[in-house]
Order: C-alpha cells, then structure tokens, then sequence
C-alpha cells in the first residue's frame, strides 16, 4: 500500500476531527463523507472497528504506513513502560514529526518532504529519513545552504507552538530533541490502548 495523497478533508471527516491541522473545509463539513454522510444513520460500532479506526487515524495522523506502525508496536511492546504510551513515544520521535514540531513546517507532510529533500541535518549531519528516530541530546537544524527557503521562514514565523521536551533556536534555526515527550505533553486526541487491545488479539 502506498501513502495516502488523497483530499486529506475526506480523511478527517472520516474520523470526525481534523487530524492534519486547522482545516476550513473540515469546519463546513464535520460529517462522514459521502451522499448520505449527513443523515445516514449509523449502527453501533463493534469492539474491532473501534480499535481499527482508533489505529487508522493514528496512522493517517503521523503519516505512517501499516508495516512501519506494527514494527513499531512491536518495538513499544518489547520495551519498559506502558505500551500504548511508549508507542506514541516512538511516532514523536521521528525526525518528519519532530521537524512539525518544531514549526520548520507547518504539516507532518511538509516536514517529511523537506526531510526527503536533504533540507535538514541532525547533529551536524544531512538525514533524509523522515522514520529517522531521535534520541535525547539530538540537535535538528535547517541545513545552511536551505535556511532562505521561503517555505521554511514563512512557517517559521506563523509557528506558535511550545513544547517542553523541544528547545529551538530561531536564530540558529536549530533545536534540541531534549526528551521523549510524557504522554501528557502529547497533544494528539488519540486512545493508545485500544490499539494495543486491536494487536494484542
């Protein structure tokens, strides 16, 4: 299966909740899509389909793909701590997630693209792996000959977000990976145990 490239307002209203970010179409239209989202009337959803949509949209929202997110269960799995939480750990540990974070782009999309593109370097050194997994100390930064991108100032200057386990530097345009982030300090509106339920079957 490859990534998904499709309307991602079609995804979110799948889900109910803009899982990619401020979206005004999403806002319009907060229904299922299709002819009959706004008043079909839906039966209850099994224990399974609860936890495979609870899977699905983590997926969609850090934009990784099945084979990818099971190997990371596994790794979750196999290490100390709750699984669930530890898994969440691992998918804002990645560079492309990291990169978002950080404000360099304004969408886990853009932020893997300029990944792939050789725009960033961690400790120093060009990484074009958007799994790429940090680890404490780490030092993200926008490569020199990239920090006039208009892309990269444009979203930097609309970024307003603060994380306590990312310190960034706008001078430098570097930041720090200071610490896996505590589930608390997770934004994402995602149950992890009814995916650890889902492949604990």
């Amino acid at each position: 299966m490859a990534r998904y490239t499709g309307p991602k307002t079609k995804i979110a209203r799948k889900f109910g909740e803009a899982i990619f970010g401020d979206d005004k179409s999403f806002e319009k239209r907060n229904y299922p899509p299709g002819q009959h989202g706004n008043t079909r009337r839906r039966g209850k959803k099994s224990e399974y389909a609860i936890q495979l949509t609870e899977k699905q949209k983590t997926k969609y929202t850090y934009g990784i793909l099945e084979r990818q997110f099971r190997n990371m269960f596994k790794k979750a799995n196999a290490a100390p701590g709750i699984t669930g939480e530890v898994l969440l750990q691992l998918c804002e540990s990645r560079l492309d997630n990291v990169v978002y974070r950080m404000g360099i782009s304004p969408s886990r999309s853009g932020a893997r693209q300029l990944v792939s593109h050789r725009h960033i370097t961690v400790n120093g050194n060009s990484v074009n792996i958007p799994s790429y997994q940090l680890k404490a100390g780490d030092v993200v930064a926008v490569r020199e000959k990239s920090k006039s991108l208009e892309a990269i100032n444009s979203s930097l200057a609309n970024a307003n977000h603060v994380y306590e386990w990312i310190t960034w530097n706008g001078d430098k345009k570097e930041g720090t990976f200071v610490s896996a982030p505590e589930r608390i300090q997770i934004p994402e509106n995602i149950n992890e145990q009814l995916i650890v339920e889902l492949y604990s079957k």
